[in-house]
């Protein structure tokens, strides 16, 4: 953190989503470093920018936290980085906490135990339009003057607001904060006896030291199952014999102990706020009361919750229609213009046949993951997602899942790959091990186009109303949730055995969207969306055309140049039959045919779920791939017209209803998707458990797919 000895260094600290990373963000721009901490998957970002004279300016931009006290992955490595005890990070020399102006009392817990380690600190209290806007007037000044520290006012997303903060950044001297908690006699005495050994065992160290002190006191407040190997973190050595026999004297005098320490600290903040903020506004406060009386309701919540939910999917439908069409058009125009200019031979049906046709066959679906992201966007900025996770908690407590665990898996609606990330604030090992086997059954944006494909096959259009599509595509999503909390509770009763933990949370006010917040976000998740097909994609549908286009079939018909025009055109269609047969693709969907012919699907639907074992997306390119380099380049239909009429050599169908729901249910629960599987293995430093993901999902899809389709014909059902 100190790569010149000039440079001015600030840790930047704070609760989670109080702005800390968009502050960092402004500060910084683009000169920033990612990497990962050593030995943890926790996210290490800095970077500079230039202060008021010219210097620079470092910033550590450290994982929110809390409370010093905490456990969580990302939360120790805060803790750990502000005590000095990460060697391959040096302990700050200065900090810059960040605030949220709307929700001071609950920021001010966490921000009251960095003071008290005795680092020149600055304040930013950020959000302050939000506090405004909720008729909350926080008197900066007094502020300041409670935390004996500079409080600075500003507004992470507005860099006007940042010259103040910058000023005050570059400043050569910054004070140090004279809080200090104050604590019931026994506590003293107990911090003071740790104390002294601590002191007497280092070389420059005193009994007084602000970082001795809270090494003390967070060792006599760590729990049981905890306090040997934070012990052994702080290399407390004979300090820990004193902690534990300052605990025994706690129980004996002082009983609830460690709640008089968490209700000290609330007490002296409740005091600095009555003095620095002012009431939030009535009409604010009431309308908020008011909505959560209906949106949190146990019974009325769900009927809120269901029909937003259902409300997001028929929006699917109806709102992406015309732009997939769009899309659909132009990437058919691109590969007639590519026939029409070019040559007939491999290098035209590579660029028309392969490329083309296999990346506009997924691109083609971007509109309804913009629009999905668009709802989910909206949901988070209006503070409508804290109630969502309220109202699962009340289910997800039943499966023994912490609330906490509800946003790693709204999360996997998006993609599985964050959602997995975002358990690191799960501090139960066992239970944050549930959430990353489960979280990929939420149906991620990559299956959206699978599910929207398959629909339209389901039911051609003009068939059905728009709302019975966006109720089976809703359903779809409600099986995946229901899959993922029945095996998250099967492996709480079994493998992974453990106690429900009590999941409290904070609800925030509702909040007017900032819509360009939003539209930022769709545009961020079109950008991985296009790069991946740029990319992924693109490499996929290169060597899947070369693998259904080669070997070449010897006896392959010749067009005679006599013969009539349908009649060519058969033969021809039966030329590239065969040959798709014949291919490397054929030969090898033909082998696993077997295997997958009781879930109802043929060689060629084998051959897409093979290749979606790198992304489930590349199922939709594969098809495309498969049916145009089979179909009659002349007149080449859309890809869902093609699977509604494409039949078995006998005449049958091949995409039946029970097919289709049957490719559904399997794309529900399967995994196909290598990158989440790595991910799996890094973030549990294990093998065992990414493969024990695989096979448990894909065999559940299996089965289930397997009773979907011999059930549906033993029933009559096609």
């Amino acid at each position: 953190m100190h790569p010149e000895k000039d440079v001015k260094c600030y840790a930047v600290v704070g609760n989670p989503n109080c702005g800390k990373t968009t502050l960092f963000n402004a500060l910084t721009g683009l000169r920033q470093k990612v990497g990962n901490y050593p030995g943890v998957t926790v996210e290490k970002k800095s970077g500079q920018f230039i202060g008021q004279h010219g210097e620079k300016i470092e910033l550590l931009d450290l994982p929110g936290s809390y409370s010093l006290n905490s456990h969580a992955p990302d939360e120790c490595v805060t803790r750990d980085v502000l005590l000095g005890l990460r060697s391959d990070t040096p302990r700050p020399d200065r900090i810059l906490c960040v605030i949220d102006a709307s929700h001071l009392e609950r920021n001010l817990y966490f921000i009251t135990q960095v003071l008290e380690l005795g680092l020149p600190t600055i304040i930013a209290l950020n959000m302050i339009d939000l506090a405004k806007a909720q008729g909350i007037a926080i008197d900066v000044l007094k502020l300041s003057e409670e935390l004996d520290v500079p409080v600075i006012a500003c507004q992470a997303n507005h860099r006007e607001t940042l010259l103040s903060l910058k000023l005050a950044l570059s400043r050569a001297e910054i004070t140090r904060s004279s809080w200090a908690q104050k604590l019931p006699s026994p506590w003293m005495r107990a911090i003071d006896g740790v104390s002294a050994i601590w002191a007497h065992a280092g070389e420059k160290t005193s009994q007084r030291d602000p970082l001795v002190r809270m090494k003390s006191l967070l060792l006599l407040a760590s729990p049981d199952a905890e306090i040997e190997s934070l012990s052994k973190e702080m290399k407390a050595g004979s300090a820990l014999g004193i902690a534990l026999a300052q605990r025994s004297m706690l129980d004996r005098e002082l009983p609830l102990w460690r709640e008089a320490l968490v209700s000290a600290r609330y007490d002296r903040i409740t005091e600095l706020c009555q003095a620095a903020q002012g009431k939030s506004s009535i009409a604010g406060d009431a309308m908020t009361h008011h909505l959560d009386e209906i949106l949190t309701h146990p019974f009325w919540g769900w009927f809120g919750f269901l029909g937003i939910m259902g409300l997001m999917f028929i929006s699917i439908f109806v709102v992406a229609a015309y732009p997939m069409s769009w899309i659909e058009t132009t990437f058919g125009f691109l590969g007639n213009c590519v026939r029409e200019i070019m040559p007939q031979g491999d290098l035209r049906d590579l660029i028309s046949d392969g490329i083309i046709a296999g990346i506009g066959g997924v691109v083609t679906f971007l509109p309804q993951i913009l629009v999905l992201f668009f709802f989910i966007g909206l949901l988070e900025d209006t503070g409508y997602m804290a109630r969502a996770a309220f109202l699962m908690d009340r289910v997800m407590s039943k499966v023994g899942l912490h609330g906490k665990s509800f946003i790693p898996l709204l999360s996997s609606y998006a993609c599985a790959i964050p959602g997995i990330m975002a358990t690191r604030t799960i501090e139960n090992a066992k239970d944050r091990l549930v959430t990353i086997l489960v979280a990929p059954l939420m149906s991620c944006s990559a299956r959206l186009p699978v599910y929207a494909l398959m629909i339209a096959a389901l039911f051609p259009k003009g068939t059905v109303s728009i709302w019975i599509q966006g109720a089976i595509m809703m359903g779809l999503y409600l099986f995946g949730t229901v899959t993922a909390l029945g095996f998250a509770w099967l492996f709480k009763k079994t493998i992974l055995h453990g106690e429900t933990p009590v999941f409290l949370m904070e609800l925030p006010p509702y909040r007017i969207p900032a819509l360009k917040h939003v539209l930022l976000q769709m545009i961020q998740r079109a950008r991985i969306f296009l790069k991946r097909a740029g990319t992924v994609i693109l490499g996929i549908s290169v060597i899947l055309w070369f693998l259904v286009s080669f070997p070449k079939n010897p006896s392959s018909h010749v067009r005679n140049s006599n013969t009539s025009p349908q009649v060519a055109i058969t033969s021809v269609k039966s030329d590239k039959a065969t040959q798709l047969e014949y291919s490397y693709a054929g030969h090898f969907g033909h082998w696993i045919e077997p295997v997958i012919a009781p879930l109802g699907f043929d060689w060629k639907i084998g051959i897409g779920l093979v290749a979606a074992q790198a992304a489930r997306e590349v199922f939709i390119s594969t098809l495309a791939i498969i049916y145009h380099v089979e179909s009659d380049e002349e007149n080449p239909s859309s890809l869902s017209t093609t699977l509604i009429h494409e039949t078995h050599p006998d005449g049958t169908l091949v995409y039946t209803p029970l097919t289709c729901l049957s490719i559904l249910v399997f794309f529900v629960l399967s995994m196909q998707c290598i990158s989440t599987l790595a991910v799996v293995r890094r973030e549990t430093n294990s093998l065992r458990w990414p493969l024990f993901q695989f096979f448990y999902m894909t065999g559940a899809a299996y089965l289930a797919s397997l009773l979907v389709y011999q059930g549906g014909k033993l029933f009559g059902l096609m």
